[in-house]
């Protein structure tokens, strides 16, 4: 089970002087149960390619399938009930009088029953770790990381197969941000396939099994966070950056002439220190 793409094109305003080549022939298969990152700078085609992953927008040419159904305008509703997709600031589009009607919105095209929908809230509110006291409040009334998980909350009352996600964590503070990426790596445990964009390589080091690099509207990259960020100059050719703690070992090894492995994540740069200082190779 997977989401496959076969030669993905998609070219906005077409036939006219302002056409634009987002898309330029994809293939990938993305398989269920896998956390994926796309980076790429700004115009390579991210955003329109998530999108077409729920039907947002359908292909110029080529094709798109979620288990094996090809996603058509007449497959939508089917389609949707396995592909969530949650908008960067999706807080904007809240607009219930309550955080209990904004979380059940969704649920209206499905036809529950009032118990089934209520089930559901219950459900996705003990997923993304929000206080159902909060239920009967504003949206309005809400922190900023509080909205965002009631964002989430509303897309995951479908219980979707797949979690689309685009800069998930864009805007919120330290304490939001390290929440919001908690919450993805939760889910993906629970088996649901994660796939966000995001500028932060930070935070794509910290979550992500499989990085996929855009460039101009094609793939340009695909392999795990320690291949891809592995290739800093290359990355640095498409005005990406790697993470912070990556650049910082890479840094010290090319002054210090020590062979370090390729460190992403931050807490095994603290057991390489460690490491490095019992074998005698740095002093504390």
């Amino acid at each position: 089970m997977s989401i496959s793409v076969k030669n993905l094109k998609h070219i906005y305003m077409r036939k006219t002087p302002f056409e634009k080549n987002a898309l330029a022939g994809i293939d990938l298969e993305i398989e269920k149960g896998e956390f994926v990152a796309i980076i790429g700078h700004t115009g390579s085609g991210k955003s329109t390619f998530l999108q077409h992953f729920n039907g947002l927008l359908m292909p110029t040419e080529g094709e798109v399938f979620i288990d094996g159904e090809k996603i058509t305008k007449k497959a939508l509703l089917s389609i949707r009930r396995k592909v969530g997709f949650v908008f960067q600031y999706p807080e904007h589009q809240l607009f219930e009088d309550t955080v209990y009607k904004d979380i059940a919105f969704g649920l209206k095209r499905f036809k529950l029953s009032d118990e089934e929908v209520k089930a559901r809230v219950y459900e996705a509110a003990r997923l993304v770790g929000l206080d159902e006291s909060l239920f009967e409040r504003s949206v309005f009334e809400l922190s900023g990381g509080e909205k965002r998980r009631v964002a989430v909350c509303g897309v995951l009352v479908s219980r979707p197969e797949y979690l689309i996600l685009d800069e998930p964590a864009s805007g919120l503070d330290s304490k939001g941000r390290r929440e919001m990426l908690a919450l993805l790596k939760n889910l993906n445990a629970r088996g649901v396939t994660v796939i966000l964009v995001s500028h932060s390589m930070d935070d794509v080091a910290e979550t992500a099994n499989r990085v996929i690099v855009m460039k101009e509207g094609r793939i340009a990259l695909d392999g795990t966070p320690i291949e891809v960020f592995s290739q800093r100059d290359f990355l640095a050719s498409l005005d990406l950056d790697i993470p912070e703690v990556t650049k910082m070992f890479m840094d010290f090894g090319d002054k210090s002439g020590l062979e370090l492995p390729v460190v992403i994540k931050k807490d095994e740069g603290v057991v390489l220190i460690k490491k490095l200082i019992s074998e005698g190779r740095l002093r504390e």
